[in-house]
């Protein structure tokens, strides 16, 4: 064995297993939060922006494959509703075909500059075409030719043939790029929300909305 790698582990564990940050920059109570988690997420997305946390609107996505194999990633949200969540992929990138398997999706919020962490669970559909193509021909052109050009999630022989492919593309202007009929956008169907803040001594506060079998939202306390 290399003791110097075996020296970098341990230590690196050591520092690892002594990691900890203090948690006491607000509250979290059941009495307290809006009625409805919708307005409640609002709310918190709200002062994350004025907090000009970075990217607020980020978010890691969970799918599934139909068998239950998990696969997570980064995404951005682009809409937010009482009708649910939006976001825009490629529908044949990795978790496009996921989604089209199994519907079923967790996502997480992770706010650490407000020690503040948002789950929903629900499941996903499809946006109409129209509304896909607005929100194509509202992106920068540059990100429109990027989703024109990349097969996302694909293998490839190499990153320069897309980028050759972006540059003539780009050539023609704004007016020869049209959404990709693979391009579009998901709306998620939330049937669960959990709002997390960070406590002192890891006592945690946590806040669960959950459907009661109808439409209406029954607001919990869960333990740390």
């Amino acid at each position: 064995m290399d003791m110097r790698l075996y020296f970098c582990t341990q230590m690196e564990k050591d520092i690892l297993q002594q990691m900890r940050a203090n948690y006491a920059m607000g509250t979290l109570n059941r009495d307290e939060v809006n009625p409805s988690p919708f307005h409640q997420f609002e709310l918190w997305f709200e002062q994350a922006v004025k907090s000009e946390v970075n990217e607020p609107n980020a978010f890691v996505l969970a799918t599934c494959t139909a068998d239950g194999k998990p696969s997570a990633r980064v995404v951005l949200m682009k809409g937010f509703d009482d009708d649910g969540l939006v976001f825009y992929t490629n529908y044949d990138s990795r978790k496009g075909k996921e989604l089209s398997e199994n519907p079923n999706i967790s996502l997480v919020f992770n706010w650490l500059d407000l020690q503040r962490q948002v789950r929903m669970e629900g499941t996903v559909k499809k946006v109409s075409e129209e509304e896909s193509i607005q929100y194509f021909n509202s992106r920068p052109f540059e990100s429109q030719v990027s989703a024109a050009v990349s097969p996302q999630s694909q293998e490839i022989e190499s990153k320069k043939d897309l980028q050759e492919k972006a540059k003539q593309l780009m050539i023609g202007g704004r007016h020869d790029v049209m959404k990709p009929k693979e391009w579009g956008g998901y709306i998620v169907n939330i049937n669960y929300f959990e709002f997390w803040q960070g406590r002192p001594n890891r006592f945690h506060d946590r806040v669960a909305y959950k459907k009661d079998g109808g439409d209406k939202w029954e607001v919990v306390t869960l333990a740390p």
